[in-house]
């Protein structure tokens, strides 16, 4: 079973949410976050990337950039930017981009069950980046951004959480092509059914922000320590998440642009990859392909697009992982003709998602920065949940999630 809890958030005064709200934390660099901050001196990214109030040169992962985002939250409270509702509630974030929709539960999360496996993952994830975001969470006394996390869809609680999108909602503003609507859920009876029909669900599963609820539990056991009247209750033991159904999540292409051919000629490369690939030339520069069906990948070589075609000798639809196309491309392409080992850590390769469009492929490699690039089939949440069940992990960037949850909107306060 699943245990959701509901929270005082801390959130925008109803005339800034559009101001307040910022792009996460880790989609956007220092430059853009400055450029942000710079135009608007209300963003969030004042609080979940501070460096951007530093003149100088600053570690944005320092102590001295953490207590700065600390104090900016401080001043936006004390401004009356920022307000804590007066109860506990759960709210409702619906998103909508062009033809795609997708209507979430803003609630808590306990990081007891995250470390219990009752919420899963998919993905592995790095200590440092881990305990960093843990130094944000400890310094700030706040979770400041959601974990995306997704359910299989179950009518009696799509329907509850749709029921709190009656009425007039407490945001609705547009923002890089998204309309944001915030939904406040304040009926206790509304409540109550949420948190036991949610008890009927055998487990949630993360579908982004494994550091950031890894980063939770984290803080909680620091906080554990420090705290001899523990009890279990604290906000701290809770994370901030937003909950959909999985059919109502879209996950986007995660593609691949390597900078060489491994020491190969074009023609080498290309009789290569005939051996476990079907080749089709398909288009120019400015035609792109984009694979249509699973195990069929797009690539862009020397001004032109190729379709190539996994063998069936070499795809296993038995393995959840084997199965995925990003393990397809890695172990029968980039590892043995690109000679790329470990996509994690080899600087030859990079990751485009697919909000960018296959364009900015062509771009890559027409100007030189990269020799050849791939375009993917998306993964599928069948294909992700899946993994989780099987206790597996994902290989890298498997997955590329739209529309991202904005900052700022609801911020979980421990202290």
């Amino acid at each position: 079973m699943a245990t959701i809890r509901p929270f005082r958030a801390l959130r925008p005064r109803k005339e800034l949410a559009d101001k307040i709200a910022s792009p996460p934390y880790d989609v956007i660099s220092t430059e853009e976050a400055k450029e942000i901050a710079k135009n608007n001196p209300l963003s969030f990214v004042r609080i979940i990337r501070p460096e951007v109030d530093f003149e100088h040169k600053v570690d944005p992962h320092s102590e001295e950039v953490y207590r700065k985002g600390r104090e900016n939250l401080e001043n936006f409270i004390k401004e009356g930017y920022l307000f804590q509702d007066d109860k506990p509630r759960f709210y409702v974030y619906r998103q909508t981009m062009g033809e795609h929709t997708q209507v979430g539960l803003v609630a808590c999360l306990s990081c007891e069950e995250y470390e219990k496996g009752i919420i899963k993952r998919h993905e592995l994830t790095r200590e440092e980046k881990e305990i960093d975001r843990a130094k944000h969470i400890e310094l700030l006394g706040a979770q400041t951004g959601p974990v995306f996390i997704t359910y299989r869809s179950l009518e009696e609680i799509d329907s509850l959480i749709l029921e709190g999108t009656r009425g007039e909602p407490e945001y609705d503003f547009e923002s890089d092509g998204v309309r944001h609507t915030f939904y406040v859920i304040e009926d206790e009876q509304h409540i109550k059914k949420i948190i036991d029909a949610f008890q009927e669900i055998p487990a949630l599963y993360i579908a982004d922000g494994h550091h950031r609820s890894a980063a939770a539990a984290r803080v909680m056991h620091w906080r554990k320590e420090r705290n001899k009247n523990h009890t279990g209750e604290e906000e701290y033991n809770y994370f901030l998440t937003v909950i959909f159904p999985h059919n109502h999540l879209r996950i986007l292409d995660y593609n691949r642009v390597v900078k060489d051919l491994n020491g190969l000629s074009k023609e080498e490369f290309l009789k290569k990859i005939q051996e476990r690939f079907d080749i089709e030339e398909k288009g120019a520069t400015g035609n792109p392909y984009k694979p249509e069906t699973p195990h069929t990948f797009g690539m862009y070589l020397d001004g032109k697009w190729y379709k190539l075609t996994a063998k069936s000798t070499i795809v296993d639809e038995e393995d959840p992982i084997k199965s995925l196309d990003v393990s397809i491309l890695q172990e029968h392409l980039l590892d043995p003709i690109l000679g790329i080992k470990n996509p994690r850590k080899d600087k030859r390769i990079d990751f485009v998602g697919g909000i960018r469009g296959l364009h900015w492929l062509e771009k890559l490699v027409d100007e030189g920065k990269f020799r050849v690039a791939f375009s993917m089939y998306p993964t599928t949440m069948d294909q992700l949940l899946k993994v989780a069940d099987a206790g597996l992990i994902m290989p890298p960037k498997s997955t590329w999630f739209e529309p991202k949850l904005k900052s700022g909107l609801a911020v979980h306060l421990l202290d």
